[in-house]
């Protein structure tokens, strides 16, 4: 079963990115990234030369390494781990949640996401640009979609581990988490811009900075 939910999933994101040209289309049958190129374009230059492993990787095959703050980890199965995907508008991910553990709200600005979930439960959703909260409880064997760059997240309240499959119809479509973009940038934005955006004052927003500081 999950084999075939995995290959369906990819090919519905490879049937979007053509519907709503996530990525630009392709000119030729493959273009393999060439990783240490130091030309800037639109993706990747092609690498000269290209082989089967330029297409393939185990990277999903096991649970990640749970080391942050969150309780979640993502390992992405994109053109840089797999140089075969340039050009092709595809990728994947997993990831993985400790008992408790969140993918704290963030978006794919190049990307729609969907998720498969292989074990465990997990609170999801997404908020429209009419401030619309869509959520829910999402179970082993449930999929769910968050649109492209609209803020979600996901949450383990159960008390055990859980873990996800995403596909993504982009080659790299790019993850930027709210809280961090704001309280970790770098330069950093101004206390007085926080403050006023998040109705706090300027110490307490550089408290929060401080905090972002040790994640």
């Amino acid at each position: 079963m999950f084999p075939l939910i995995v290959v369906i999933m990819s090919l519905l994101a490879i049937n979007s990115d053509k519907a709503c040209a996530g990525d630009p289309d392709m000119l030729q049958d493959i273009c393999v990234a060439d990783l240490t190129s130091t030309l800037k374009v639109n993706g990747f230059p092609c690498k000269k030369t290209s082989t089967a492993a330029d297409f393939s990787s185990m990277a999903l095959s096991k649970p990640g390494v749970i080391t942050s703050t969150y309780g979640s980890v993502v390992t992405g199965a994109n053109v840089l781990t797999i140089p075969g995907l340039n050009t092709l508008g595809v990728s994947m991910a997993r990831v993985d949640y400790a008992p408790g553990g969140i993918n704290p709200p963030h978006v794919h600005p190049r990307a729609t996401e969907m998720i498969f979930v292989l074990y465990g439960t997990l609170d999801v959703g997404f908020i429209t640009t009419d401030n619309v909260l869509f959520s829910k409880r999402i179970i082993q064997g449930e999929v769910f979609v968050f649109p492209r760059g609209l803020v979600h997240f996901q949450k383990n309240n159960g008390k055990y581990p859980a873990a996800v499959i995403a596909a993504l119809n982009s080659q790299l479509p790019g993850a930027q988490s709210i809280a961090t973009t704001l309280f970790a940038a770098t330069p950093p934005v101004t206390n007085d811009v926080l403050a006023q955006t998040f109705r706090i004052t300027s110490p307490e927003a550089q408290l929060i900075k401080a905090k972002f500081a040790t994640n």
